[in-house]
């Protein structure tokens, strides 16, 4: 199939979004991502559905989506060599020292939290959950679900559109959003779908 470095480049960037965030990219965000105008990735975006890439649902701005043959035109192009695991190569202690011993083995994603099929990872921008040791840049790693117990760190989307990580409590008429930096208030919606409870957290130092 016949299609420009830039229309390659918009197909994985639109998988990538999607299955890093559990919810579609918008055509503001991925202008953003690529360095160029909406209108140019508009006209991206409509020959990739015109060759049958892409779908979307006219008026939703988070429904863009990869079509079974763009699917399999990625995976032709993945490196299957590709390492997704670092060495493990001990304990080491936070407190009292204890005795070196190398111990090899390999640790990844899927080893510590399950299928990949399950596990998603989003990058956290901002700082309303620094109470509970999540800060800006962090990874969170996330479960698939669609609900939670009260109480529960959870990656939502409000609004259709708004995406965010908060403490999730269903209320009597509404459903509470609650930071821990008690700088922000809490986010009070009827209309949010969780995308996953958050179950670890990444981050580089």
């Amino acid at each position: 199939m016949s299609l420009t470095p830039r229309q390659f480049q918009v197909l994985k960037l639109i998988d990538s979004f999607k299955k890093n965030r559990c919810y579609s990219i918008t055509l503001q965000e991925l202008a953003e991502s690529l360095g160029t105008s909406k209108t140019t990735v508009f006209e991206h975006v409509e020959g990739l559905k015109e060759k049958k890439l892409l779908s979307a649902n006219p008026g939703r701005a988070r429904s863009l989506s990869l079509t079974t043959k763009a699917q399999r035109l990625l995976e032709s192009q993945t490196d299957a060599n590709e390492p997704d695991s670092i060495p493990l190569l001990g304990t080491i202690a936070a407190g009292v020292p204890i005795e070196a011993i190398e111990n090899i083995e390999h640790i990844s994603l899927q080893s510590e939290f399950g299928s990949n099929e399950d596990t998603f990872a989003l990058k956290v921008q901002g700082d309303s959950m620094t109470g509970d040791g999540i800060f800006d840049g962090d990874y969170v790693v996330c479960k698939k679900a669609q609900t939670a117990p009260n109480g529960k760190i959870v990656a939502v989307i409000v609004d259709n559109e708004n995406a965010t990580v908060k403490r999730f409590y269903r209320e009597a008429d509404r459903i509470r959003l609650q930071p821990s930096n008690p700088d922000y208030e809490p986010i009070y919606t009827q209309n949010c779908t969780i995308s996953g409870i958050v179950v670890g957290l990444m981050r580089k130092i």
